[in-house]
């Protein structure tokens, strides 16, 4: 059997939606169901239905190789326990038909199983970039975000607990998650020269920062806007699947992913700060290195774009997105070397 990268995009697609199909057999649910994909990326998320009643929820197939079943499992507890700690509204998660929220399930046509998790369906719309009322969602994240941070800080993990770190080195250095910056679409010799002389300053500025527990713990590390639902008056935050160990500051950057050169992204980050520090407090001397865990995240989403070519999200960013980065660079070695 060809190994599942070895396939063309639309029979990875196929297959996936075959075990996603035969996944929701593991769970105590009405026949008759509908499964639709909504989302790949690191994992493929599908829609499952029921037959008119109005009952949804979200099969989430994990990407084989990319988190281990106790990291899977570590997430889960930690969005159980913001929510049991009046942190954050975050998905639950359903149980399958043997008690357990993680399944794991074969396919024929896949060589390997996949970890499977089933939530209940989060209502709610996803707030765009071009809101109104931005800033007041930016202030609500930085609230959330601080909410979260605290929770972290005074909660005991569970023994065993596993997630992935995100400091200088899994990111943009020699043992990046997502691929190579130096891999991403579009570089030539002149952007890539630009964006070695970033990752230089990138790389001394978080040296100096250093990683103080009142600094560094675990974060979301995706809070951007499609993970994110408004829900009335409430703030819901899902897709917890990249979480794990990087800089409180670096949530604020993920909000502005894939927009971060916009003019009015300085202004987002003021509200973001200022909801912030109506939770918890926050130095001026780390919010002043907001900008560092911008480009940080911008030149990551760069290597992402690279090594993920096959998603519909890299392919509308793509060469444009790189493109975009060099401005961003300059400004920043201007104002921060």
């Amino acid at each position: 059997m060809s190994t599942f990268d070895e396939l063309d995009h639309d029979e990875q697609l196929r297959r996936l939606h075959l075990l996603a199909e035969k996944a929701i057999g593991h769970y105590d649910l009405p026949a008759g169901l509908t499964v639709e994909m909504i989302n790949l990326s690191e994992n493929a998320t599908y829609r499952v239905e029921g037959p008119g009643d109005g009952q949804r929820w979200a099969l989430r197939v994990h990407r084989e190789g990319y988190h281990s079943k106790n990291a899977i499992q570590s997430e889960l507890n930690w969005c159980q326990a913001l929510l049991a700690d009046g942190a954050a509204v975050t998905p639950v998660p359903i149980p399958g038909k043997d008690g357990n929220l993680i399944q794991t399930v074969d396919h024929d046509l896949l060589p390997n199983p996949r970890h499977v998790v089933l939530f209940n369906w989060e209502a709610g719309r996803e707030p765009s970039e071009n809101d109104e009322n931005l800033g007041e969602w930016f202030a609500t994240l930085g609230e959330t975000a601080a909410r979260m941070h605290g929770q972290v800080i005074a909660w005991q993990r569970p023994a065993g607990f596993e997630r992935l770190t995100w400091d200088f080195d899994t990111s943009l250095g020699d043992r990046p998650h997502w691929g190579r910056w130096r891999d991403g679409m579009g570089l030539t010799p002149e952007s890539e020269a630009l964006f070695a002389e970033t990752v230089a300053l990138i790389g001394r500025r978080l040296e100096a920062f250093g990683k103080g527990p009142e600094r560094f713990g675990l974060i979301h590390c995706d809070m951007r806007l499609a993970n994110l639902l408004i829900d009335g008056t409430v703030t819901k935050v899902i897709d917890f699947d990249d979480c794990g160990f990087s800089w409180f500051m670096y949530d604020c950057a993920t909000t502005v992913s894939f927009f971060e050169h916009e003019e009015h992204v300085p202004e987002l980050i003021r509200s973001w700060v200022e909801g912030y520090r109506r939770v918890r407090d926050l130095p001026e001397a780390d919010a002043a290195e907001i900008p560092t865990f911008v480009m940080l995240r911008r030149l990551l989403l760069v290597a992402w774009i690279g090594s993920h070519s096959e998603t519909e999200l890299a392919q509308d960013m793509g060469v444009d997105y790189t493109r975009g980065s060099m401005d961003l660079c300059r400004t920043y070695l201007k104002n921060f070397s």
